[in-house]
């Protein structure tokens, strides 16, 4: 009975193998061959200033130039002369009043992307596959455009009546850059302020303008002698410079820190500050009255951020590197001052900074004071600080082998000499 199931297994396997034998034969039938691969070199093309790379576009309409009536349509590519990725494809099909015009500037093209399109060539004979950029990085939306009909008609039209001046502003305005168009408005604006019909105008209105020519010659005295706001009709020494118009209504009160450490006493530290301060510290703490007590301190803190500031643009911007100035009063003195991108204050500029600190240093002392701490502060000779004084209207005089600086009224300035341009 066991052999007689042995041979029934036996048998049960035989019928079934060649059943499976044949599902497999089936799907080796049903498999398709596979395609071809070669090898090739790939070579990519760079685009050459001087020849024009391939313009790629298409018809949203669904129109298809290779079923057009009457044959090939005419293709034209315009390329604006400085910017060459600036272009307009014009395809106009033989016999047609439709054009269909897409540019790389403007409407679907000017969208943000960031995919870079090239085309593909293969050659299988050769085994080579070369990649050519397209024209702009663009692929151009051809939009039907009627001939005479649009934006450009009138622009021809009219461009046959106008002066070489008026075509190449109009050319200006349709193909320039953003920079070209307000050099092109600015030149405009002068040569109309240049019209005779301008200046007729302007010369009716300026009859019936009263001139205040006291105003007049001390603002050109201002800008000429690089000095800080004055009064030369003034008759005592604390109105012949302004001090509001130095330090603004708003900036004093970023300006407390030495009154503030005042109250601190003998625990007061102001090592961090410069040498003419630090000279008057004793003073300052006389004073009885606090009123008069903060507007000096306030004097001094505004002679520090200037001090401050001069040397964090100088060359050895080292030690003042870690004082921190208000930002009401950083943003003021970068304005006022002028720092350039090279980090360094223009030699005129350093004068006037000078001449502020000088100014502030009468104020401080009552109108006379010893300069020589204020010119070890500021790193000059005295003899240099001397003749800023002067020019700023004050008399120099000594006393006990110290010279001092003193305001006196009216303000007379030196006679400005003005330098010979060497030609």
């Amino acid at each position: 009975m066991g052999h007689s199931l042995m041979d029934s297994e036996t048998e049960d396997t035989k019928s079934k193998l060649p059943k499976k034998v044949k599902h497999k034969s089936k799907k080796k039938k049903d498999v398709s061959p596979e395609p071809d691969q070669i090898e090739v070199e790939v070579e990519v093309v760079h685009e050459h200033p001087n020849k024009t790379p391939p313009v790629v576009g298409y018809f949203p309409s669904g129109f298809d130039p290779l079923k057009s009536h009457g044959g090939v349509p005419d293709f034209q590519v315009y390329q604006h002369r400085s910017m060459p990725k600036r272009m307009q494809l014009v395809v106009s099909p033989f016999g047609s009043s439709v054009e269909f015009v897409g540019t790389s500037y403007a409407g679907e093209a000017a969208a943000g992307h960031r995919a870079m399109y090239a085309i593909g060539v293969l050659d299988k004979e050769a085994r080579t596959l070369k990649i050519v950029p397209i024209a702009g990085n663009k692929i151009f939306r051809l939009e039907p455009k009627v001939k005479g009909v649009g934006d450009n008609e009138p622009a021809n039209s009219s461009m046959e009546e106008m002066t070489p001046q008026q075509r190449l502003a109009e050319t200006t305005a349709i193909w320039g850059t953003k920079r070209d168009i307000e050099k092109a408005k600015k030149k405009l604006a002068v040569k109309q302020d240049e019209a005779p019909d301008t200046q007729r105008n302007l010369d009716v209105k300026m009859k019936n303008v009263i001139v205040n020519k006291k105003a007049l010659e001390s603002t050109e005295a201002h800008v000429s002698r690089n000095i800080p706001p004055y009064d030369a009709s003034a008759t005592t020494p604390q109105e012949a410079y302004v001090l509001d118009k130095i330090i603004l209504k708003g900036e004093w009160d970023y300006l407390e820190d030495i009154y503030h450490n005042l109250q601190l006493g003998e625990e007061a530290d102001f090592n961090a500050y410069p040498t003419f301060v630090c000279n008057r510290i004793g003073r300052l703490r006389k004073i009885q009255d606090e009123v008069e007590k903060r507007k000096l301190s306030c004097i001094l803190s505004y002679i520090n951020h200037l001090l401050k500031f001069k040397d964090q643009f100088s060359f050895n911007a080292s030690a003042a590197k870690s004082h921190r100035i208000p930002n009401i009063l950083r943003h003021k003195f970068s304005t006022m001052f002028s720092v350039s991108e090279s980090k360094r204050l223009p030699p005129e500029k350093i004068s006037l900074l000078v001449c502020h600190v000088l100014v502030l240093t009468l104020f401080s002392d009552e109108f006379h004071t010893d300069y020589t701490d204020i010119a070890k502060d500021l790193s000059m000779s005295t003899v240099s600080v001397r003749q800023l004084y002067e020019q700023l209207g004050c008399k120099i005089s000594r006393q006990s082998r110290c010279f001092f600086a003193t305001l006196p009224v009216p303000l007379k300035f030196p006679d400005l000499r003005l330098r010979k341009r060497k030609r």
